[in-house]
């Protein structure tokens, strides 16, 4: 336990993992009915974590280069997280009475690769799929199954065949997320490209078996795009929001509609991660490098445009985010990994996002006696409990 109490009956929960060398564990926060946080459990992952190494050599933060290391599924009250340093992927059963107890389902699997970071669930739960981004990387798919775990789907396991280390350099020429269609018959990963060369989207078809097409395509950016880092559907559009580090964010539309775009924010740094938010309508675009969370709206074009931009304090370094629809109001939640912190914001209306608190996580974890480093943090997924 890493607080006194818990709550008794919370509306929900997050989860991140503290991506630990010797021993990694998925962090859960129960949230009270009105969006706040409590630190409550903190589970062992099976395995270990790892950390990508910079161009300089620097072990800074976001560790895996990805978004989407930890993965839930509220439909089927299960939950998944990668071991990047033991090339492992785990099941836990969410129990919805109080989400923040979760239990292992089978043990540890291998992911048939090197590094894993990114994870994906399907529609309604039955299927997951592991972005590996080491020396061995590519994509590989499991049936979920609430008694056995994680079964590997015959016919899944598919290479991109970059040249990479494990732990792989990055994140120029690095993979950043895995994701499945609204409608689970095609899935995407993220890859961000090189100093010389655009990022763009593998895309694999999926067979109703759940066996993935032998080859992949590459579905390219708009023109003047650079990185494709993280990736969040547009609902009902059959297209992407997708961060872009090189100059901000793109649109990427594979409707026929010739909607793509690529959009520069001045004054970004390094947005890479991303969140949208049904209630708002709004999609929330998380610079690293300028500690800001820019508010972006699309228009019935796809057109996208900044209409706000919140501000995290100075040293932040806020990083993997989500939002939680808590009793008809939606809250985000952002890992602010270098001050060690759970960053808060109640989305009170577009343009309109209020800081609420800031949950500090070093000082409960060495309380219970977890490590927890800002380096090695990653991850951010959130389930509510049903009415």
């Amino acid at each position: 336990m890493m607080s006194p109490s818990s709550l008794r009956n919370p509306d929900g929960a997050v989860y991140f993992i503290t991506n630990d060398p010797q021993e990694n564990r998925i962090i859960a926060a129960s949230i009270d009915s009105d969006g706040h946080l409590r630190l409550d459990r903190a589970v062992s992952v099976g395995g270990r974590g790892s950390h990508g190494v910079t161009a300089n050599g620097n072990n800074g933060t976001d560790p895996l280069f990805s978004q989407g290391s930890v993965q839930v599924s509220a439909q089927a009250n299960v939950l998944a997280a990668v071991n990047a340093g033991s090339n492992t992927v785990s099941l836990f059963g969410i129990d919805p009475r109080k989400p923040t107890n979760i239990n292992p389902i089978g043990g540890p699997v291998s992911s048939e690769g090197e590094f894993p970071s990114s994870l994906a669930f399907n529609a309604d739960g039955s299927r997951l799929c592991v972005l590996n981004g080491g020396a061995v990387n590519g994509v590989n798919c499991f049936t979920v199954d609430k008694k056995l775990g994680l079964i590997a789907i015959p016919n899944s396991l598919r290479s991109l065949g970059f040249n990479q280390t494990t732990p792989p350099s990055g994140p120029p020429n690095s993979l950043g997320q895995i994701i499945f269609s609204e409608d689970g018959t095609k899935l995407f990963a993220t890859y961000k490209g090189t100093a010389t060369a655009p990022g763009y989207l593998a895309a694999w078809d999926v067979q109703p078996d759940g066996a993935l097409s032998a080859t992949h395509t590459q579905v390219a950016l708009a023109q003047g795009a650079m990185v494709a880092f993280s990736i969040t559907p547009i609902p009902g559009e059959d297209a992407f929001f997708v961060t872009d580090p090189g100059i901000g964010f793109d649109v990427v539309d594979l409707s026929g509609k010739g909607r793509n775009s690529a959009v520069t924010v001045q004054g970004q740094v390094a947005t890479c991660w991303s969140a949208f938010s049904p209630k708002t309508g709004s999609y929330y675009a998380i610079d690293v490098g300028a500690n800001t969370i820019r508010e972006v709206r699309l228009d019935g074009n796809l057109k996208g445009t900044v209409i706000a931009e919140h501000n995290v304090p100075a040293g932040t370094s806020p990083i993997d985010s989500q939002v939680a629809t808590v009793r008809g109001k939606d809250y985000l939640y952002t890992l602010g990994a270098n001050a060690t912190s759970v960053e808060v914001f109640s989305l009170d209306g577009p343009g309109k996002a209020q800081r609420i608190s800031s949950v500090d996580i070093s000082g409960p974890a060495r309380y219970a006696g977890i490590p927890v480093r800002a380096s090695n943090l990653q991850g951010m997924a959130a389930y509510v409990r049903p009415n």
